[in-house]
């Protein structure tokens, strides 16, 4: 891994121009009528990690792409700093993306992959000599400079198309899932050092992916989509303690947050739904909180935890316990959760209403 090689930032890339990025009502429209970015607002703060997260067909990677000016908007405006560069072609944006499939060019070694954009803006050699240097310094790269992508790992082809985005020196990163098709392992340390490199470069970032996980622990903020529209925006901590709707509650964590009539712990009148983490249920009822009975479906042991899968009325509920707490499957349990912890959402809005 190259954990050892992101404490080296050349004076050049520590000191980059950062700019923020400003989205006002920006829409996107496909033939068929489809609405894939929805009047979007978003303001992107100079040298911040903004994280756009959501199942597929949500619009984040089309919000991503009208950004980066590969998909032409049909609406709204979009800013870099001071420039308005809703009309401007990609080349002119001066941005930087990583694609979820590297995109590196086959036939050239990683040296003239990283080099190549600074080539095509007739950047002089000794200063794509230095840059490329500096950038292979920088991620571990060195003794890979002059291998083919083909001769490289995934690991090592996702380095390349990080540092290629890097020696550009760009007002602003775009990647597109980037870690998608790298083993979990491996996805788990990247994502780390992704986080560590940006926070060293101070470049503002925008990052797609459809990994709640990865963009809990990635992003400064977090902007949840869903059909084209941004659902919740604010920091990890924000979204998952107080989510603004039964979506974004049932989307954020892992497992998600169990959303049930609220009747069924006694939480509220039938017009509303009652959300709890599972990790906030304890065995054994309580008199201060919201008692239920449930039957234990199934177990999972997971070494440090159990999940209990369990059956409320008609509703499907997780328990996250202890390792040593003893269930059975198939027998009705009591439970609790501290009336604290309980979220109230509108069953007809599925807006958070406490």
């Amino acid at each position: 891994m190259w954990q050892r090689f992101l404490f080296f930032v050349p004076t050049r890339y520590a000191h980059a121009a950062v700019s923020g990025i400003s989205l006002e009502t920006v829409r996107k429209e496909f033939s068929g009528g489809v609405v894939a970015v929805n009047d979007v607002s978003l303001d992107i703060g100079d040298g911040e990690f903004m994280v756009l997260v959501g199942p597929s067909g949500c619009g984040k990677t089309t919000l991503l792409r009208s950004i980066g000016g590969l998909e032409e908007v049909d609406g709204g405006r979009i800013r870099i700093g001071e420039r308005d560069v809703t009309r401007l072609a990609p080349a002119k944006r001066d941005l930087a993306m990583v694609f979820q499939n590297y995109a590196l060019y086959p036939h050239m070694t990683v040296r003239k992959n990283l080099g190549y954009g600074l080539r095509v803006r007739r950047t002089n050699r000794k200063e794509i000599k230095q840059r490329v240097e500096d950038v292979a310094r920088m991620l571990g790269l060195e003794e890979l400079l002059d291998r083919r992508p083909g001769q490289l790992s995934g690991g090592q082809q996702q380095r390349v198309a990080m540092g290629r985005a890097i020696v550009r020196q760009p007002q602003a990163y775009l990647m597109d899932e980037p870690l998608s098709n790298l083993d979990a392992k491996l996805r788990v340390a990247t994502r780390t050092e992704i986080l560590k490199l940006q926070r060293q470069l101070a470049t503002t970032t925008v990052y797609v992916t459809h990994d709640q996980m990865e963009a809990m622990t990635m992003g400064d903020r977090l902007a949840v989509m869903r059909d084209g529209v941004i659902q919740q925006l604010g920091s990890p901590k924000e979204v998952y303690e107080k989510p603004a709707t039964t979506f974004v509650a049932g989307f954020i964590g892992s497992p998600p947050m169990n959303l049930v009539p609220a009747p069924l712990v006694d939480a509220g009148g039938a017009s509303y739904i009652a959300g709890f983490r599972p990790e906030h249920m304890r065995p054994g009822r309580d008199a201060s909180g919201a008692s239920f009975t449930a039957r234990v479906e199934a177990v999972e042991y997971l070494g440090d935890e159990l999940l209990a899968y369990l059956r409320l009325g008609d509703s499907s509920v997780i328990a996250k316990l202890p390792a040593d707490e003893q269930l059975e499957d198939g027998v009705d349990r009591e439970f609790s959760v501290p009336r604290e912890r309980i979220h109230l959402f509108d069953a007809e809005t599925e807006q958070r209403v406490n």
